[in-house]
């Protein structure tokens, strides 16, 4: 936490220039605490949480093969941790989300209080999927992350540091190419703050106009690193593969492609024309099933050609079905958001450690997520409504923004959380299809902003600060 002053007479740490309240030692020793809290999880379970695309991120860095949907980036930046065992990669994460929770409270008037950051994050730890993403070698925490990275450049572009805004500016370059949907989500982000932006030159807005200058070129640099990192890992100058893919799967989950075949079938053109009274139910079995006709066919790079000439024929075929199906998919993802940790399904990412790490295998296989098999479906009777609750009250807050006499800040903190929700439920479920750990994933922002509302309403600093800029 350095100490380098800024708008407002606080540093970058939230430490008032004049005050005794918090000593440097002290934001070092919360802002280690609160790292330590989000590892909690890793910690306990004795080795950085996996995933199933763990192995698929590890092999493509490893191998230099591209593989669908695994960013040859985020490979790069777990291969870094191997001599350690991951615990690098996890620790950053964790240190990253920390610090922009402290900036975030600093400039909505809560700078100053370590121990308050220190508290909300906690509170986080405990009622959302924060410190179980944070702690897990998988890029979904840096959805997150570019989120409050964007609303920080967007809104307190004048009481960051100079050095904060770079930081901040890296921040969301180097999360877009760990995952197209990030980089769907940063995009879309950008550009309902731009629209923000214009109508704020028409009409005042009861938040601030964001400016988006530095977070553009953030945005365009990170889409630029997306073949960049490719081409530098694999020696292909492309996006990471696989988009049309997990659209087709989804497609196939909402009855499309059923409705196609049958029109269309039999065709000695459609290769799946044979395979059509066994075609699965749901999106997984057709990406992932060990015995999935995706792979009988050929695997993805094999059926890609078809895939897309079926997605294109059924847009302009059945448009009024690819909308219904694209609206349910994203009310679906908007509301679908438990918590998951994986225990039956890691196989992939054993094999990678096992053909590529073998020394770490012993450690990964006595990790408590595969010994003792701990469930977090008892966490989601607390995440699921603290977080459905958060939500509804930030819309409650904005409709009721002049009565509550929410700063211009804590506001537009307050929609950029909302936008980035819809917008991440649209992109995932539209296309992909909806799955918990996508809006899982975000949706532990709600709560935070909610955090800063009520510290805003209770602390004698905050009371003042919300009085003068009501």
């Amino acid at each position: 936490m350095a100490d380098s002053l800024v708008a407002g007479g606080e540093t970058t740490a939230g430490l008032p220039r004049h005050s005794n309240a918090a000593s440097r030692a002290t934001w070092v020793l919360s802002g280690a605490a609160m790292t330590l809290v989000l590892l909690a999880p890793a910690i306990w379970n004795g080795f950085p949480i996996i995933f199933p695309d763990t192995g698929g991120y590890l092999t493509v860095a490893l191998t230099g093969m591209p593989l669908p949907g695994r960013s040859a980036l985020y490979g790069l930046f777990l291969r870094a941790g191997i001599p350690l065992a991951f615990w690098p990669c996890v620790i950053l994460q964790c240190a990253l989300m920390a610090w922009l929770f402290t900036v975030s409270l600093r400039v909505n008037g809560l700078g100053g209080r370590p121990w308050l950051t220190f508290f909300i994050v906690a509170g986080l730890s405990v009622t959302t999927s924060l410190p179980w993403l944070a702690g897990q070698l998988m890029p979904d925490i840096l959805f997150a992350a570019s989120v409050l990275a964007l609303y920080l450049l967007g809104f307190a572009h004048e009481r960051l540091a100079r050095w904060e805004r770079y930081a901040l500016a890296a921040v969301i370059a180097l999360s877009i190419p760990t995952h197209m949907a990030a980089a769907g989500l940063c995009v879309a982000l950008l550009a309902a703050l731009a629209l923000i932006a214009a109508a704020a030159r028409v009409r005042p807005l009861l938040w601030p106009a964001p400016r988006l200058s530095l977070a553009a070129l953030a945005v365009a640099a990170g889409i630029a690193l997306c073949p960049l990192s490719n081409l530098a890992v694999t020696g292909n100058f492309a996006f990471t593969p696989g988009g049309p893919g997990f659209l087709f799967g989804r497609l196939i989950e909402d009855g499309i492609v059923e409705r196609y075949l049958g029109e269309h079938c039999p065709d000695p053109t459609i290769s799946l024309c044979p395979y059509r009274d066994d075609m699965p139910d749901e999106a997984d079995d057709w990406l992932w099933g060990n015995d999935s006709i995706l792979y009988k066919l050929g695997g993805w790079n094999a059926h890609r050609a078809e895939q897309e000439r079926i997605i294109r024929q059924t847009l302009l075929m059945y448009p009024g079905m690819h909308l219904e199906a694209a609206i349910v998919a994203t009310a679906t993802q908007l509301i679908t958001f438990d918590t998951e940790v994986s225990l039956d399904d890691n196989d992939p990412t054993f094999e990678a450690v096992s053909q590529f790490i073998p020394a770490l295998l012993p450690s990964l296989s006595a990790a408590r997520q595969h010994t003792e098999r701990f469930n977090v479906v008892a966490l989601n009777d607390l995440h699921r409504p603290v977080g459905g609750l958060a939500m509804a009250a930030l819309i409650l807050a904005l409709i009721l923004q002049r009565q509550l006499r929410l700063t211009p800040e804590a506001a537009a903190l307050s929609v950029t959380i909302l936008l980035a929700l819809a917008a991440n439920a649209a992109i995932c479920g539209v296309f992909s299809h909806p799955v918990d750990r996508y809006q899982s994933r975000l949706v532990l922002l709600a709560p935070f902003a909610v955090g800063i509302l009520i510290a805003q309403r209770r602390l004698p600093q905050a009371k003042g600060q919300v009085k003068a800029q009501a």
